[in-house]
């Protein structure tokens, strides 16, 4: 494990040794992969609905990824839909997170505030994520310890918007007081640098750790990622303002298709985004079908390998990137 290079307020915050997130990636985000971001002093959430109906093994889950830690804290991320009556379910989740004792929950889609007295009456540091500065604004009024914005580049659902990270980080600077991360096209040491050189604490990574070798997914999948370059993504949905970044298949294409039609009926879309079609894509390494999240930033998944030495190889490269910065200043 590298020694610790930079000190911000989200390493503070969160007790790690290094400015980097895990980001909570739905049905690969579990234990083992948790862990193995903590025990190289990054941090990670093992995704809530990644055990839809289930919320007791999403219990297991956080205790096998605490025996993993070594009892060293670790999060859990929870996703609130904007949807009627969707997020009744939550509540068990809630209810397993305080229980368990888990100390750092991300919250993502719609506003955490349902939730945030139970969690914050529990001892949790809470880190929101949000697409656009305008939602980070609404955020930082709330209880909330943290926030994460992210960009266009973001795998997964970037929100409507779509500005891009060059615009929007140092949009973020300008207006977030509070302790804040970056995600969206975030995967090297050099977007560290810059990130930091934005004003902003740490950054979030989510395309760049699929291919880790503790994701649980095939290793035909991973072997297709690491075969990539940044153009392998579609942004789809876009008809029924939930836009998602997408790796480019052939599902990703057919629902492209439909929407070049002008189809506005789901039931057309419903056998296409259904997310158990993603997880089977992972389970089998058949990657041309699913709605699979994934950003441009996939292009830097070059090698499959442990979590701990993707952490270590951004720590490195953002030494090298800090000593260039130097170099190239004037001196007084």
């Amino acid at each position: 494990m590298r020694p610790p290079v930079f000190r911000t307020r989200i390493t503070e915050l969160f007790g790690i040794r290094h400015p980097i997130l895990c980001g909570g990636l739905q049905w690969l985000a579990d234990a083992r992969y948790v862990a193995a971001a903590v025990n190289a002093g990054a941090m990670g959430f093992v995704t809530a609905l990644s055990f839809p109906d289930d919320a007791q093994a999403f219990r297991r889950e956080l205790r096998r990824c605490a025996e993993l830690t070594g009892g060293s804290p670790f999060g859990a991320s929870v996703a609130i839909s904007r949807r009627a009556g969707a997020n009744e379910r939550l509540a068990a989740y809630v209810d397993v997170i305080v229980e368990e004792k888990v100390r750092f929950v991300e919250t993502s889609g719609d506003s955490p505030q349902p939730w945030l007295g139970r969690l914050k009456d529990a001892g949790c540091v809470v880190i929101h994520k949000v697409p656009t500065v305008r939602h980070a604004l609404s955020a930082q009024k709330l209880e909330v310890d943290a926030i994460t914005v992210i960009a266009a580049e973001a795998g997964g659902h970037p929100g409507t918007r779509m500005v891009p990270q060059v615009i929007q980080s140092a949009l973020a600077a300008e207006v977030v007081t509070k302790p804040f991360a970056l995600g969206g096209g975030m995967s090297t040491g050099r977007h560290l640098v810059g990130a930091i050189a934005m004003g902003a604490d740490a950054i979030l990574v989510g395309s760049r750790m699929v291919v880790a070798e503790e994701i649980w997914a095939h290793r035909r999948y991973k072997e297709h990622v690491v075969g990539i370059d940044e153009t392998a993504n579609r942004v789809v949905m876009k008809r029924f303002r939930n836009h998602h970044r997408v790796l480019d298949n052939d599902t990703s294409r057919d629902v492209e298709a439909l929407e070049a039609e002008g189809i506005d009926d789901f039931d057309r879309y419903a056998g296409h985004v259904s997310g158990r079609l993603a997880r089977r894509a992972y389970e089998t390494g058949d990657w041309s079908t699913g709605m699979i999240d994934m950003g441009p930033s996939g292009v830097f998944a070059r090698e499959i390998k442990p979590v701990e030495a993707i952490i270590d190889e951004i720590v490195d490269d953002a030494i090298r990137a800090a000593s260039r910065v130097d170099l190239a200043r004037v001196p007084s």
